[in-house]
C-alpha cells in the first residue's frame, strides 16, 4: 500500500493504492463522520460519482475506489464477477488498517451493489449497514435473454467506442463490448441465486431504486425490463420484510441524475421494516 495526502478545505483527503491479484486499485478517503464505502459498478468510475460522494463527504468519512479496468485502476487479464469482489475485497482489507473508527456502511451502485450483498455474507460482521442503489435485485426473470443478445451486443459496441474517448482520464473504461455483454450475462446467474445471500445477512439493508430502470419509451421490451425490475424488489421485500426500500423517478443513471436525493436517503434514519416510499 502506498498512501499520500492532501488538503483540501478542512478536511484532509487520503489517496492510496491497493495492490492485489495482479491489478492496482487506487482508492480515496476523505469526509468527517460516520464511515461509508461507496462502490462503484460496472461501467462507471470513482470520478463519475463525484457529485454523490461530495455530498457524502459532508457527514461522512468516505471511501471511494476503482474496480480493475475502470478510472485510474489498472487493466487485468480477466473480468468476472468474482475477481470484482475480489477488488472490493482488497479494498476494505485497507480502512481497517487506516484505523477506521467502526464498521463502514458499505454503498454500492448496480454491479457494486451485488458486490456488497456478497461481500457482506462472505465477511459477517465487518459493515455496519448495506445501501444498495438499482441492483442487487433478485429479479425473476433474466434481463438477458437469446433474443435480447443483438440489441445489447449492439449498444454495448456503441459504448466502448464511446469509452475510447475517454482512454486516459479518471472515467476511462477499459472493457471490451464482449467482455461488458459477458459480465451481464454473468450478473443475471448471479442475481437468479441472490436471495440465499439476502438470508444470510443481519446488518440493516436500504434499497434506493429506480422506477424506470430501462428508461420511459414505453415500448414492449422496455416496459418488460422495467416490470422485471420493480417484481424483483417486491419478490425481496414479501420473503425479506426488513428491507427498506425508496423508490426514485428515474433510470439506472439515478446515481447521476439523482445524487442530491441519494445521498439525502442514506443520511435518515432507516424506516420502518419494509418500508418503500417514492
Amino acid at each position: 500500500m502506498t498512501t499520500k495526502a492532501d488538503e483540501s478545505g478542512d478536511r484532509t483527503m487520503r489517496h492510496f493504492t491497493v495492490h492485489h491479484d495482479g491489478v492496482t486499485i487506487p482508492v480515496s478517503r476523505g469526509g468527517r463522520g460516520r464511515p461509508l464505502v461507496l462502490c462503484p459498478g460496472l461501467n462507471s468510475t470513482q470520478a463519475d460519482l463525484r457529485e454523490l460522494t461530495e455530498l457524502l463527504r459532508r457527514d461522512h468519512d468516505v471511501v471511494t475506489f476503482d474496480l480493475r479496468g475502470h478510472g485510474l485502476a489498472s487493466a487485468a487479464d480477466r473480468y468476472s464477477f468474482e475477481a470484482f469482489l475480489g477488488d472490493l475485497t482488497a479494498v476494505l482489507a485497507e480502512p481497517a488498517r487506516l484505523g477506521l473508527p467502526s464498521p463502514p456502511v458499505l454503498v454500492g451502485y448496480s454491479l457494486g451493489a451485488d458486490l456488497a450483498v456478497h461481500y457482506a455474507t462472505e465477511h459477517p460482521g465487518t459493515v455496519a449497514e448495506l445501501v444498495l442503489i438499482d441492483g442487487a435485485n433478485p429479479v425473476p426473470e433474466p434481463f438477458i435473454t437469446e433474443a435480447d443478445l443483438p440489441e445489447f451486443r449492439a449498444m454495448w459496441e456503441d459504448l466502448a467506442t464511446r469509452h475510447e474517448a475517454l482512454r486516459g482520464t479518471a472515467c476511462q473504461v477499459l472493457l471490451t463490448a464482449q467482455e461488458i455483454l459477458d459480465l451481464n450475462v454473468e450478473i443475471d446467474v448471479v442475481r437468479s441465486g441472490i436471495l440465499d445471500r439476502y438470508r444470510k445477512i443481519d446488518r440493516p439493508i436500504s434499497m434506493i431504486m429506480s422506477t424506470s430502470m430501462a428508461g420511459d419509451s414505453g415500448d414492449r421490451r422496455t416496459t418488460r425490463y422495467n416490470q422485471n425490475w420493480r417484481a424483483g424488489v417486491e419478490r425481496l421485500v414479501r420473503e425479506q420484510p426488513h428491507v427498506s426500500t425508496s423508490w426514485l423517478d428515474a433510470d439506472h443513471r439515478l446515481v447521476f441524475t439523482h445524487a442530491p436525493e441519494i445521498a439525502q436517503i442514506i443520511r435518515r434514519p432507516q424506516g420502518p421494516a419494509g418500508q418503500a416510499t417514492s
